[in-house]
C-alpha cells in the first residue's frame, strides 16, 4: 500500500535519512523501530509532507507523494497521529473531531459512529476543552481525529508515549480493532518492545538513517535488539 524507495532527507547539512526503503503491505500493522534520534519522526514527516526529500520516492497505492501538499495526502486517504498528538486545547472535543470531516473522500459531514465506539470517553467529553483532557484522553483524541478522515492508512508516532499503561493498553487494543475488523493498514513508530509484539505484523529498524533490519514480528530476535534497539 505504502513504498518508500531510496528516500534521502537532509536537515542543512545533516544526512538523516540514508538510501531508505520501506514497504508497508495493506491490512497490516508495520512497527518501525529503532534508538532515540536514528530518523522514525523524520521519516513520517516526509511521508505526511511535513518535510522535503532530497531524492527518493514515496507512493501510497501507486500515487506518488512527494509533490503533493500535506492536505492532499490526508485527501487521499492517510490519517498521522504526530508525536505529542497536536490538539487544539481551546477547541472542544467535538470541534477537535470535526475539523478533519473536510478531508473526507465521501464528503460526510459528521462524526462517524464508530470513533465513539472506539473511544467512549470521546462522547461523555465531546463538550470539554482539548486542554482539560489527560495526556490518554487527549491521544485517544487526536487518534479519533485522525479516524475522522476514513483513512485507509493510519500513521502513529509512537502512541504510548508518556501515557498511563492502562491507556496504552486501550490503545493498542483499538490499533488491533481497526486492523482486524476494520481492515485499516497501520504504520506505528514505537519503541516499547513488548506493545510492539503484541500489536504489530511486521518490524522494521533504523539505525543512523538507514533500514538495517526487517521482517515478520516472530523474527525480532534477541540479537537485533541488543544491536539495535538496547540503550
Amino acid at each position: 500500500m505504502l513504498s518508500v524507495e531510496k528516500l534521502d532527507q537532509y536537515y542543512g547539512e545533516s544526512h538523516i535519512l540514508r538510501d531508505l526503503s520501506l514497504e508497508v503491505p495493506a491490512g497490516r500493522c508495520t512497527c518501525v523501530m529503532g534508538r532515540n534520534g536514528v530518523g522514525k519522526t523524520t521519516l513520517l514527516k516526509t511521508i505526511m509532507g511535513e518535510v522535503g526529500a532530497r531524492a527518493g520516492e514515496i507512493r501510497f497505492d501507486g500515487q506518488a507523494l512527494l509533490k503533493q501538499r500535506p492536505e492532499a495526502r490526508a485527501g487521499l486517504g492517510i490519517g498521522y497521529v504526530p508525536q505529542g498528538r497536536q490538539i487544539f486545547a481551546t477547541l472542544s472535543v467535538e470541534e477537535n473531531l470535526r475539523i478533519g470531516l473536510p478531508a473526507r473522500r465521501d464528503r460526510v459531514r459528521r462524526i462517524p459512529e464508530r470513533i465513539y465506539e472506539l473511544f467512549p470517553v470521546l462522547r461523555e467529553m465531546r463538550y470539554r476543552r482539548g486542554g482539560d483532557l489527560s495526556g490518554g484522553q487527549q491521544q485517544q483524541l487526536a487518534i479519533g481525529r485522525a479516524l475522522v478522515l476514513d483513512p485507509r492508512l493510519l500513521i502513529l508516532d509512537e502512541p504510548g508515549e508518556g501515557i498511563q499503561p492502562n491507556i496504552v493498553a486501550q490503545i493498542g487494543e483499538v490499533i488491533r480493532r481497526l486492523n482486524r475488523e476494520d481492515g485499516l493498514t497501520v504504520l506505528l513508530v514505537e519503541q516499547k518492545l513488548p506493545f510492539a509484539r503484541k500489536y504489530a505484523d511486521n518490524f522494521a529498524i533504523m539505525d543512523r538513517g538507514q533500514k538495517v533490519a526487517e521482517g515478520d514480528i516472530s523474527e525480532l530476535s534477541d540479537d537485533l535488539i541488543k544491536r539495535h534497539l538496547t540503550v
